[in-house]
């Protein structure tokens, strides 16, 4: 056996070895890319709910999984209506709010904190929500925005006048206004591992009122 041949065969070998692992690098790069794809869809189609009551989606996108999970019990256990419609459009938030803060009200949607003006009265209105679901957006709230409270076909629009953090003991922010005030109340911080330590509030007066068509 000349060299020339043998160079041939070794050649032909390596060449083959080549075409294997390329093949391979193809299939396993393709497998790689429909698992992605796979998952993202899968993703997808978790990021969103139909509110039953909203009739819009809820986004589940900064929620934290154990609380979708909550939410999506609750609307099977949860049946009374709710009190009014919270809107904050710079978040895209849209929220029932029900007339207590029990686990299950807070699962469903936010709440009325007892003590604090009926909706619909002058004075404070105090909105209490889940720091890792519906109310997680507030973190991005600033002092201007707007906050609108949707009951029997009236909109009310408030404008956010103070963004602070408290002490879970500091009840003053739920304190009587003269004038009509919703005062969001959420856990903080937002990312906290555990029981978060403090309070974050957003206080928004009145602005205006419009009848829905």
């Amino acid at each position: 056996m000349n060299i020339i041949r043998v160079e041939g065969i070794v050649f032909a070998i390596g060449l083959g070895l080549l075409t294997i692992w390329g093949v391979a690098h193809i299939h396993g790069t393709l497998a790689s890319r429909k698992a992605i794809a796979r998952f993202q869809a899968e993703e997808a189609g978790m990021s969103s709910i139909a509110d039953p009551i909203l009739g819009s989606k809820v986004d589940f996108t900064l929620w934290a999984t154990n609380r979708v999970a909550a939410y999506e019990t609750s609307l099977i256990q949860k049946k009374d209506q709710p009190l009014a419609i919270l809107r904050v459009p710079k978040i895209s938030l849209e929220v029932p709010v029900f007339d207590d803060t029990s686990e299950l009200t807070l699962n469903r949607g936010v709440g009325r904190i007892r003590g604090t003006k009926q909706i619909g009265q002058p004075g404070n209105v105090g909105i209490a929500g889940h720091r890792d679901g519906f109310f997680r957006g507030l973190k991005d709230i600033a002092p201007g925005d707007i906050v609108e409270l949707e009951k029997g076909g009236r909109t009310e629009h408030y404008v956010v006048k103070q963004v602070q953090i408290v002490n879970p003991e500091d009840t003053s922010v739920l304190g009587p206004t003269s004038t009509s005030t919703l005062t969001l109340v959420t856990c903080f911080p937002f990312y906290y591992v555990g029981s978060a330590p403090q309070r974050y509030i957003v206080t928004a007066v009145i602005q205006d009122s419009s009848q829905r068509d």
